[in-house]
């Protein structure tokens, strides 16, 4: 059975630019769009038996949201397949258990009712940080929305863990038909932290970057022989290096490192900073089991 491209919305700017990004996505990958939206109407519907004479305000609210998210997506593309739903409970609820049989979540940075302040919605990073498909937050700026650079930049770091990372990399890549940056990060050791010297030190570091990155690309590179790859070795904090990167991509692809923290399940410093920084789209995809 063909999964979904599913994407959240609640009317906010934040979740327009998420949808039209992803039935563009849709189009791409020749995938279904489903679109939900999670409301609580009926916690407002009262108790009484007797039967309502109009339907509640929050419930034709929901209902608009759907039906005009819908609207917006078929004008966009009249190819893709649209599907749309108001289901009764949280967002966080609603988009982990989507994420049970989608190909992929959609999501916008932040959403109706979260704080402008904030680098990053509270429903976004819980999502990302525990969500079984890869999560994609749409956010950035207008270059890396439109996909003007035509290349999308992956994250490597653990090649056992973040095969799947690196799979959706090379899948998105040939779909676009763009270039793949592949970029590991690697750091220096401390002085006195060896018994080499520097210029030894460094070239060994380096060396096992390079190793680990041309190990982690071999399996799917072979598969998508017509993507262009790139290879990068960079010395740096990664969570620094892919940021500073990826004002050049269309997509950043990272593989969720999940940690357990103070409030919970985390996704990982560097997932957690590209999806508060990156001046494009981040896909979070989880390691494999």
């Amino acid at each position: 059975m063909e999964h979904p491209l599913t994407v959240g919305t609640d009317g906010s700017d934040a979740a327009f630019r998420s949808l039209d990004w992803a039935v563009d996505e849709a189009a791409r990958h020749t995938l279904p769009l489903r679109i939900v939206h999670a409301s609580r109407w009926e916690r407002y519907e009262g108790t009484s038996s007797a039967p309502a004479p109009e339907r509640p305000v929050e419930q034709v609210l929901a209902e608009n949201i759907v039906a005009s998210a819908a609207d917006r997506a078929r004008r966009r593309h009249a190819d893709v397949r649209v599907f749309a739903e108001v289901l009764a409970d949280d967002a966080v609820t609603v988009l982990l258990n989507e994420g049970l049989h989608a190909s992929a979540l959609v999501l916008g940075s932040r959403g109706r009712g979260e704080i402008t302040g904030l680098l990053l919605g509270s429903v976004s990073l819980t999502v990302a940080a525990r969500a079984r498909c890869p999560v994609i937050v749409v956010r950035g700026d207008p270059a890396g929305l439109a996909g003007a650079h035509e290349r999308i930049l992956l994250g490597v770091a653990d090649p056992a863990g973040e095969m799947a990372a690196v799979r959706f990399a090379f899948r998105e890549a040939e779909a676009r038909g763009c270039t793949l940056e592949a970029v590991c990060a690697w750091r220096r050791p401390a002085p006195g932290a060896a018994d080499e010297s520097p210029g030894e030190a460094h070239r060994s570091d380096e060396e096992q970057a390079t190793a680990l990155l041309d190990d982690a690309l071999a399996e799917a590179a072979g598969a998508h022989p017509a993507v262009r790859v790139e290879r990068a070795v960079v010395e740096g904090p990664a969570h620094k290096v892919l940021v500073h990167r990826a004002a050049a991509a269309d997509l950043l692809v990272v593989g969720a490192q999940r940690r357990q923290g103070h409030f919970g399940l985390q996704p990982g410093r560097v997932a957690h900073t590209a999806l508060s920084h990156a001046a494009c789209p981040v896909a979070v995809v989880p390691h494999a089991a």
